[in-house]
């Protein structure tokens, strides 16, 4: 069920900068896979900021924290008003969970039709 990218010679990262990895031999690759395509790997402006909040808070979103709720009035204030509510989630996976209970609650259905 999981393939393996690299079954013949896989490759083993140590490190990673911008756009680019590094495996242990120093060989540099485009990293043109991982979810970092927009900031880059060690962004030095996100390692200020997640390590200013590591030092304030370090929790995921089940509790409350004003700056969930300033954070929610910063992104929706820039959409249409109908897009006016957030669900903070940790993963995709658990954004179409959400997404599955919100859609059988509003309709009352339970039945889902999935593509492979």
């Amino acid at each position: 069920s999981c393939k393996v990218f690299f079954a013949k010679d896989p490759l083993k990262i140590v490190r990673a900068q911008g756009q680019y990895m590094f495996d242990e031999k120093g060989e540099k690759y485009l990293d043109c896979i991982n979810n970092v395509a927009h900031v880059g790997h060690s962004h030095p402006y996100v390692v200020k900021a997640a390590t200013k909040q590591m030092e304030l808070l370090n929790t995921n979103s089940r509790f409350l924290h004003d700056n969930l709720v300033q954070y929610a009035q910063r992104l929706t204030a820039t959409l249409p008003e109908k897009l006016s509510v957030c669900y903070f989630v940790n993963s995709g996976s658990e954004a179409n969970d959400l997404a599955l209970r919100l859609a059988r609650q509003y309709h009352g259905h339970q039945d889902v039709i999935t593509l492979e």
